[in-house]
């Protein structure tokens, strides 16, 4: 991680001069580096959000509910995941002093409130490519002549006509304007290729990875999640075979620094939350949610209810690392799910 490291370094100049250039005072965000670990960090009465450059136009934005991904070049910016809706403000500070040019896209890896919170006013700091002048139809389809925001289009259901209570509706100028009902998107930006890869029942049923070709870096959403236990959200279509099933494309996708592994290479995987990620990263994690997944469905074989199951401690060995007694999602909750899930598909083959 030296090379990172360097690398935020070199953009808290950057940061700093911008911020200068921009005027942008206390009461809208202060930035604050530090040299000796290289931790850049831009913060105000919303709070901080860490800023991490992970390529020469790519960067990773912490600290505002959800991981976010922002390329940046000639023809605009692209923004995976928009954070929370009360961090947005911080997040467009950020992106502003990172780009002179506008925010053209923001893609939802889901339809979260930490991952899509900030889709409206993120959308709306940004702009339309399209051509709105005498155009009705465009401007219906891009915002008002904001940036455009794509994702799946289960995230457009959850978004716009919750199926129960468990979906709380978003605001219109939130939804996904390019919903897409492909397993694969793409798009050529900023001189690479964009593949936006649908993940039909991971965490949910809508996730999508976003790989970003040239700058080699995907962008996995909660799919990856090193600080915990995989969410997996039975009731909005995540299943743990998908999970899995997701882990392993993401494994696909990424390239470690082989033969030369001495070398801080190879592909950059953001997760949702936490740390960036290599494919060893990835390879390990897919192995814990794999095993937990075997002794799980070996009890449930064995004929155990839920209560023995939770008894047994099918984490075991992984509880410290990966697990939780309280907060929004605990061990239990994640055994349930695993439980729930298999119970399910096994129903399902009757």
């Amino acid at each position: 991680m030296k090379r990172m490291l360097s690398r935020k370094v070199m953009v808290w100049a950057a940061i700093v001069a911008a911020a200068t250039v921009a005027g942008i005072g206390p009461g809208t965000a202060l930035v604050r580096a530090q040299q000796q670990t290289g931790q850049v960090l831009l913060g105000g009465t919303q709070g901080e959000i860490e800023v991490l450059q992970l390529r020469p136009n790519f960067y990773m934005i912490a600290g505002a509910g959800a991981n976010i991904a922002l390329q940046v070049g000639p023809d605009g910016a692209v923004v995976v995941d928009s954070g929370t809706e009360e961090k947005a403000g911080a997040v467009i500070a950020a992106i502003r002093m990172l780009s002179p040019e506008p925010i053209r896209f923001v893609i939802d890896t889901s339809a979260r409130p930490d991952h899509a919170g900030g889709n409206e006013q993120v959308a709306k700091a940004g702009e339309t490519m399209f051509n709105i002048v005498n155009n009705p139809q465009n401007l219906a389809m891009t915002n008002g002549g904001a940036a455009g925001i794509i994702a799946s289009e289960n995230v457009l259901r959850r978004m716009s006509t919750p199926d129960s209570a468990l979906d709380v509706t978003a605001p219109k100028g939130a939804w996904p304007t390019d919903a897409f009902l492909e397993r694969r998107k793409y798009m050529y930006f900023n001189n690479e290729g964009i593949e936006l890869l649908h993940q039909p029942a991971a965490v949910t049923d809508g996730d999508t990875i976003v790989f970003f070709r040239r700058s080699d870096v995907v962008a996995a959403g909660d799919i990856l999640d090193l600080t915990r236990f995989p969410m997996i959200d039975v009731a909005r279509g995540g299943s743990i075979q998908g999970e899995i099933d997701a882990l392993n494309k993401l494994v696909e996708l990424a390239i470690p620094s082989i033969p030369m592994d001495w070398r801080d290479d190879g592909t950059l995987v953001i997760g949702g939350h936490g740390r960036v990620c290599d494919q060893f990263d990835i390879v390990e994690y897919r192995d814990m949610v794999t095993i937990i997944r075997d002794r799980i469905r070996d009890l449930i074989r064995q004929g155990k209810t839920l209560e023995q199951v939770k008894e047994a401690a099918p984490t075991l060995g992984y509880t410290r690392r990966y697990g939780a007694d309280s907060g929004p999602w605990t061990t239990n909750m994640f055994v349930e799910a695993v439980y729930k899930s298999l119970t399910q598909a096994q129903g399902n083959k009757k």
